[in-house]
């Protein structure tokens, strides 16, 4: 790999995987690939997505499909598959629990935690960290398309 390219790159955030936590990532690695075909971005949100893995997206969509997925559901890049976010909205209809998730806006993946724990990650809220614009626009992103503080004028 080119060398201006690795420099780029962030620095890993999670620790070497030794002992105890190396366990629980191979744990974790092996059940969640060979159940959900989890991407293990140390950052999982399985639960918003209807228990299909979002980083499964050619194009590592984190908030919803692209504008390109074909009318019969099959994603732009692989027309042969089955867009993965048509897959998501289609099993969290199914789900009992967390089936509102899916209208969350979910944060950035951050590229740091590729290929650790996300178990881990949760538990140390390694995976907290929120970049400086979402920090500053707040906690909380309208979905209905409406401008923020709008006034209703009773007819």
């Amino acid at each position: 790999m080119r060398s201006d390219v690795e420099e780029r790159r962030p620095p890993q955030v999670a620790p070497q995987p030794k002992g105890f936590r190396k366990a629980l990532l191979l744990i974790e690695r092996s059940s969640k690939e060979a159940v959900f075909d989890c991407r293990m971005c140390g950052q999982c949100i399985l639960h918003s997505t209807g228990m299909t893995c979002p980083m499964r997206c050619p194009k590592n969509l984190r908030n919803g499909p692209c504008g390109g997925v074909l009318q019969n559901g099959n994603c732009e890049v692989y027309p042969d598959r089955p867009c993965v976010w048509v897959q998501a909205w289609e099993r969290s209809r199914k789900m009992p629990v967390w089936r509102d998730h899916m209208e969350h806006v979910n944060r950035p993946v951050d590229w740091r935690l590729g290929g650790s724990s996300s178990w881990e990650n949760l538990l140390t809220h390694r995976d907290q960290h929120v970049p400086t614009a979402w920090s500053e626009a707040g906690d909380v992103v309208d979905l209905t398309g409406e401008p923020p503080d709008v006034v209703y004028l009773e007819e």
